[in-house]
């Protein structure tokens, strides 16, 4: 090795070194100087490891009398999906089901999150109730789809994976089963991370055959405009490359690991944490914080520290693209210095599109959504709220009058859907 490529690596080392130290610093270093934790954080440290048995049937809906089972779905790549079905409600004249609709969660959540409201209050029990067959949806990582063909979840492989591939092989999946049981188009829901992996799969012709139309809860497909105050923190100081290179592949906030970054992210002031849940998703109207423990016996779950990464390369670059692997690895994967964009006018016009989005949401900017309005192809069916903040669309008291007899009505004015 010449005097060039020895020097190359020791300017490598030490700056491995250096990343390491500074995150070893951030994780660390300045907890013991936080002065006033989040309530959230602290009722993180106390609860017990999540305990998935049963599946989401048996802790949610079974014990309310709705009818619920549950499903697996083996992903192209072997990942086993948590997939469940209530197809009718629970006080329905006949037990046939109704047009099937498909509920995808967000990040960080899972298909808990449709039914840990009220039964009044929550989508899923709403949709039931109304005549829908109602599916559940559960990407690969989260508590209820921990399961693979040959990986361990401590297997570094089992977490290599980002939204894009949660649109290509997790919904891929889990509607064509839910197909092959129906043999009916479905209709499809998704927040926020939910309408990512709508958007960018339904600019394929094999999934977007099998949805009759589409209903976006703040939908993301640009974040230049994001304006959260703990995500633009951990942007700026790149905790999602810091967390890959000390080899954090899993990034769980329910684990000491976890709880330590929220600590030192919310360190020095820089965040109010006192308010987490704002910090994150912008104001929340309607939102009721009482429930807050009752949230988090399901929530947060688990992501892979790439997906995470992948979204931080949006923010950073202001596209909606596949995931980023540097010029060289660009060259190998894609032949092209730069990952491909997904174009969203290669939705079909003939896909009927309802967005429901909010003036006070920190995440699905308003702006960012008139340009993803702008380069569809056809104009979608739009429910602006001004006070509504990101969490307010899945979770709000108000939300089944302000939001969902909309998204309902939507649904219903394309009739019941047919065989193609």
């Amino acid at each position: 090795m010449g005097i060039a490529g020895a020097r190359s690596q020791v300017h490598q080392f030490f700056a491995l070194l250096a990343l390491t130290t500074v995150l070893l610093l951030f994780l660390f270093g300045r907890r013991a100087h936080s002065s006033s934790p989040s309530s959230a954080i602290e009722t993180l440290r106390r609860r017990p490891p999540f305990a998935a048995a049963g599946g989401l049937c048996a802790q949610l809906l079974l014990p309310l009398g709705y009818p619920c089972s549950e499903h697996t779905v083996e992903t192209k790549d072997g990942f086993l999906l948590s997939v469940q079905r209530i197809p009718h409600g629970k006080n329905a004249l006949e037990e046939k089901p109704g047009p099937p609709v498909f509920l995808q969660h967000g990040l960080f959540q899972g298909g808990d999150t449709w039914f840990i409201n009220p039964v009044e209050e929550s989508l899923g029990y709403i949709l039931a109730d109304n005549g829908f067959d109602v599916w559940i949806g559960n990407v690969r990582g989260t508590h209820w789809s921990h399961g693979h063909t040959t990986l361990s979840v401590h297997d570094k492989e089992f977490w290599n994976w980002s939204w894009e591939e949660l649109a290509q092989y997790d919904l891929m999946a889990m509607i064509s089963y839910i197909y092959s049981i129906t043999h009916t188009k479905i209709f499809y829901v998704g927040h926020s991370q939910g309408t990512i992996m709508g958007l960018a799969a339904f600019t394929r012709p094999d999934i977007v055959k099998m949805i009759d139309s589409a209903a976006l809860l703040c939908p993301i497909s640009y974040l230049d405009h994001v304006s959260a105050t703990f995500v633009l923190r951990a942007v700026g100081l790149h905790l999602d490359q810091m967390l890959m290179t000390m080899g954090i592949h899993q990034l769980n906030f329910r684990s000491e690991m976890g709880i330590q970054i929220l600590d030192s992210l919310c360190d020095d002031g820089h965040v109010d944490c006192g308010n987490m849940l704002s910090s994150i998703t912008g104001d929340n109207c309607c939102f009721n914080a009482s429930r807050v423990d009752y949230y988090l016996k399901y929530e947060p779950h688990p992501s892979s520290t790439k997906n995470l990464n992948h979204l931080f390369q949006m923010i950073r670059k202001g596209t909606f693209a596949k995931y980023d692997y540097g010029w060289f690895g660009n060259l190998k994967r894609y032949g092209n210095l730069h990952p491909p964009s997904f174009n969203l006018k290669d939705i079909p016009e003939s896909l009927p599109l309802w967005m429901g989005y909010g003036g006070s949401d920190a995440l699905a900017d308003a702006i960012d959504i008139q340009r993803t309005i702008k380069e569809l192809g056809s104009e979608p069916e739009l429910l602006y709220l001004d006070n509504y903040g990101h969490i307010d669309f899945i979770m709000s008291v108000r939300a089944k009058d302000d939001v969902y007899g909309d998204l309902i009505r939507f649904f219903r004015s394309r009739g019941w859907p047919t065989s193609y």
